[in-house]
């Protein structure tokens, strides 16, 4: 019998993903050490927001399976809540409420799914700031953040309920480099420091991969690639180098990758 602790975070199984009855994803076997950091890469279009649907239960695979610490992703509102609060999810659009401080856009979702006492809740918060280096913006709000300081603040807050696992979406997008290096130091020191496995689904390429662990690259509907930065640096792929050049011409089609119809 295999030890559960031994499972991986995340595990894809001959998964398809379709959308309006055509094909984005086909043959999608893809599997998550716990602890790890991976970096889902490729090009606009290559279905890494379908593939990240697949993960947080928004889109049923039309095939195959997909299991988040061992357990399929359920399909029954209630259970596919519960599962939700063990994935903590960093969008690109940050998602905070203008309405609210820093403090306040962390406290959500431990108001939320929580009965904790408010000062419990108020030194929670405190806790998660100061992990992003946020404790003294608690009281601004998000119009008083720079966009770094407002990704770290989404950041705490996605990380409010401690989950075990990280989503990052596009988490550089319209950063500076020095917000962008700032962000991807937070991804893994809280990785290590929580003990975490992360997920940074993106295509920033050069900015992610020297804190990854692993690297899949998306492209023309499936898995081009899978293994670590050093073999994903040294592939002599011709679609794979084409991404990591940034060249126009080759194997992935510069719209978008080619869908299939579904089955």
């Amino acid at each position: 019998m295999t030890d559960a602790s031994r499972d991986p975070a995340v595990r894809f199984d001959a998964v398809r993903l379709d959308r309006g009855g055509r094909t984005i994803l086909s043959g999608i076997d893809l599997v998550v050490p716990r602890g790890s950091v991976t970096a889902i890469l490729g090009p606009s279009g290559c279905g890494k927001s379908t593939l990240l649907s697949a993960l947080t239960g928004e889109l049923a695979p039309a095939a195959g399976r997909v299991e988040v610490f061992g357990r399929a992703v359920p399909q029954r509102t209630r259970e596919l809540l519960e599962m939700r609060k063990s994935i903590g999810v960093l969008l690109q659009g940050n998602g905070l409420l203008t309405d609210l401080t820093a403090a306040e856009n962390v406290a959500l979702p431990l108001r939320t799914h929580t009965r904790l006492p408010r000062a419990v809740i108020d030194r929670l918060v405190e806790m998660k700031l100061h992990a992003v280096g946020l404790r003294a913006a608690a009281d601004l709000y998000p119009r008083e953040l720079s966009g770094g300081m407002a990704r770290r603040v989404a950041l705490a807050r996605a990380i409010a309920l401690d989950p075990p696992l990280m989503v990052y979406d596009e988490p550089l997008t319209g950063l500076d480099p020095i917000a962008s290096g700032v962000i991807m130091n937070l991804v893994s020191e809280l990785n290590d420091r929580l003990g975490l496995t992360s997920l940074i689904v993106t295509h920033h390429v050069h900015e992610t991969l020297p804190i990854a662990d692993r690297a899949v690259v998306l492209a023309n509907g499936g898995i081009v690639f899978d293994g670590t930065p050093d073999q994903l640096q040294a592939t002599q792929d011709p679609l794979v180098r084409q991404f990591l050049r940034g060249e126009p011409d080759g194997p992935i089609a510069f719209d978008s990758a080619p869908r299939r119809e579904a089955a």
